[in-house]
């Protein structure tokens, strides 16, 4: 197993937001894919990716017709994609992915959680070399199997896949997605869901003490509406 096996369970493991966050999450990702690309799934592989996440995360079909019929309007704001870097105490490089439609209020309330918190906000490239910017697939296992699959897979992009209780995972560099996509939709292979995640070359142990410092500027941050992702070089 590597580093997106070992990445994807810490991250299971560990406490994730609300229902309510993760819809609000989903609900951005439907205004932007409508945004760039139209309200039809089927020409916009963006917006069918979307949509096969809100169905993993059991959204309900209304809220996701709603959501597509509110982006279509003109009237809707867009949001825009803003990553953050910086330093939480003790060494910890912090990278946050966010989704908003007034940026000075994001950059004012990102800057205030790490001087609360005793960290640090960074320039542009300050953090982001230390991850890596991978694209995830998870497909039904019935009838697949792994190895056979990661053989074929290879070609499109897919670097790393492993099964778990959910299915079948894969992982790639960012710009296999529309490949990788492509070929299972090709093939009638169901797309549970996919995403985007970017995992850390190198982590650090911090003791229990240090652990707690940068636990609570994480959670400042997590709780932040316009925050849709957060990941650290923290050891979990």
């Amino acid at each position: 197993m590597g580093r997106a096996f070992e990445f994807r369970k810490a991250r299971k493991m560990k406490r994730w937001s609300a229902m309510a966050k993760t819809f609000t999450r989903i609900g951005k990702d439907i205004v932007m894919a409508v945004k760039e690309g139209g309200p039809n799934a089927e020409t916009n592989s963006r917006l069918r990716a979307v949509i096969q996440n809100a169905k993993a995360a059991n959204m309900p079909k209304d809220n996701v017709e709603r959501a597509i019929k509110k982006a279509s309007d003109k009237d809707t704001a867009n949001f825009k994609e803003v990553l953050f870097e910086g330093y939480a105490p003790h060494g910890i490089a912090i990278l946050i992915e966010t989704a908003t439609d007034n940026n000075n209020r994001t950059v004012a309330n990102i800057r205030s959680y790490f001087n609360k918190c005793n960290g640090t906000m960074g320039t542009q490239g300050s953090v982001e070399f230390m991850f890596d910017h991978t694209c995830n697939f998870r497909i039904p296992a019935e009838g697949q199997n792994v190895e056979d699959l990661e053989l074929e897979m290879i070609d499109f992009g897919v670097e790393e896949i492993f099964a778990d209780e959910d299915g079948i995972l894969m992982y790639a560099p960012f710009e296999s997605f529309g490949a990788i996509q492509k070929e299972l939709e090709n093939r009638n292979i169901e797309i549970l869901s996919s995403g985007f995640e970017r995992i850390p070359q190198i982590t650090k142990e911090v003791t229990a003490e240090q652990m707690a410092d940068v636990e609570k500027l994480l959670e400042k941050i997590e709780e932040d509406d316009d925050v849709m992702n957060v990941y650290h070089t923290m050891q979990e």
